[in-house]
């Protein structure tokens, strides 16, 4: 499968098992939310011992939400981050001064009417990637997903696509979007009939990473 690999960040982690979990199935990168408002949301002891777990070819993503200027660099030292996740309404300069030197950051883009997301590239030039997230009103995920065809095939840096992706829909985002990360989280929660936004499941997990690896697969199929 030279050439053809997405990769997958699992977001929102909060439990150790569920770090875990996402370790042992291979995923390159976790998710710790640090938006108070979130309910997946981390203090800076609880993320630092989640991190411990992560061995070093797993990436810790730290993400925040217009957080107070010098948070982003206290949580980051602390904690031990490896990328910083812009999802609030932060402008170019501030993803430029909060972020810690050395750390690659990635710039959320809430996808609706209007955003053009070449622009979005050209603004935010020095960001590694550009995340698409599905809008809502408030900010983090919704569990939502958008319309993937307003995702232009060619673009200049590379994409994490995200918003209401599960095991059941993927496949056909890979197939039609073809980025260079997918980001789950509400896709993989535990808890029926009751979902519990603070534990995943570990057979959603499992189903999400052999629906990546068959998408892929599919992709090198098609060449």
């Amino acid at each position: 499968m030279s050439g053809v690999r997405t990769r997958i960040k699992f977001c929102g982690l909060v439990r150790a098992d569920d770090v875990r979990d996402a370790a042992a199935l291979g995923v390159d990168a976790v998710g710790f939310v640090f938006y108070p408002k979130s309910p997946r949301a981390l203090a800076i002891a609880q993320a630092a011992g989640l991190r411990r777990l992560l061995p070093s070819w797993v990436a810790a993503v730290g993400l925040f939400v217009n957080a107070p200027e010098g948070e982003i660099r206290r949580v980051a030292g602390a904690v031990g981050l490896d990328v910083i996740q812009f999802h609030g309404d932060e402008e170019p300069g501030t993803c430029e001064n909060e972020r810690p030197a050395g750390l690659a950051y990635w710039r959320a883009v809430r996808m609706r009417d209007g955003v053009d997301l070449l622009e979005s590239c050209a603004r935010y030039a020095s960001a590694e990637a550009l995340l698409l997230d599905s809008y809502s009103p408030g900010y983090g995920g919704s569990g939502e997903g958008f319309d993937w065809s307003r995702v232009p095939h060619e673009r200049p840096m590379p994409i994490v696509l995200s918003g209401g992706l599960a095991p059941e829909s993927v496949a056909a985002a890979i197939a039609q979007v073809r980025p260079a990360m997918v980001d789950v989280s509400t896709g993989i929660q535990a808890g029926e009939p009751q979902p519990d936004p603070r534990a995943k499941s570990r057979e959603r997990m499992e189903r999400f990473v052999a629906e990546v690896l068959r998408a892929d697969s599919a992709r090198q199929d098609s060449r």
